[in-house]
């Protein structure tokens, strides 16, 4: 038997990270898991990345500190108020204050240090252009440049002419199809967390911008959400 090709896989604990943790899986890698604290306001998510981790049984997970409340400039790391009940044109409609400046950017950057140190050549990361509520960092052309930088700025592309790949299989799904394609590779999705601004026990508030785009996979998918809200 060949031994399984090792990815990294960015690991929120959020829907669309774990259905990309199990994408990888199936697609017979042997996933890294990187989950960030980064100052966000609530640790629920952590919690929930580190369920999906151990139930998916990944070969290693690590979580990074890095304290983005330095620079502040957004509602899930700062004092702004979270946005909720927004329709759907509002939240089409320009750049939200819960988007973290450069996040992705930093992440990924995270992610092709820590596979240059296992010898992988395949990152993954669950962003999504089509339900993403306006974020700049989850557009194609983002990730077609990151990765172009990326074999440009390791040892591994230079000298051993090994190409990085970042993989985004959710690109270009809705969260629908994204939901019914993590049911049908069996990820429990009542463990994950996607609220912006959920309870201390971790109920999502079934308001802001991520809820809403959650509950409204769910709906389409023609499923019930199972994951605790507070109402």
């Amino acid at each position: 038997m060949s031994t399984p090709r090792r990815a990294v896989v960015l690991l929120s604990g959020g829907l669309d990270s774990a259905t990309v943790l199990a994408i990888a899986r199936h697609e017979g890698y042997e996933p890294y898991a990187l989950t960030f604290r980064y100052g966000q306001r609530h640790e629920a998510e952590l919690r929930s990345a580190t369920r999906v981790a151990e139930r998916a049984g990944v070969a290693r997970h690590l979580f990074a500190e890095i304290d983005l409340r330095l620079f502040g400039g957004s509602a899930l790391t700062g004092d702004l108020e979270v946005p909720k009940h927004r329709s759907a044109d509002a939240m089409a409609e320009g750049i939200p204050v819960t988007y973290v400046p450069a996040r992705n950017t930093i992440f990924l950057s995270y992610a092709l240090a820590f596979a240059e140190v296992i010898g992988a050549v395949d990152i993954f990361i669950g962003v999504n252009a089509l339900d993403y509520s306006g974020y700049p960092d989850c557009r194609p052309e983002y990730i077609a440049a990151f990765e172009a930088m990326a074999n440009l700025a390791t040892r591994a592309a230079v000298e051993g002419g090994e190409r990085l790949t970042i993989h985004a299989p959710l690109l270009h799904l809705t969260k629908a199809q994204i939901i019914r394609r993590g049911l049908d590779l069996g990820v429990d999705y009542s463990i994950t967390s996607t609220c912006y601004d959920p309870s201390p026990a971790g109920a999502a508030c079934g308001a802001c911008d991520a809820c809403q785009l959650r509950l409204k996979g769910f709906e389409g998918a023609g499923v019930r959400d199972p994951a605790p809200y507070q109402n």
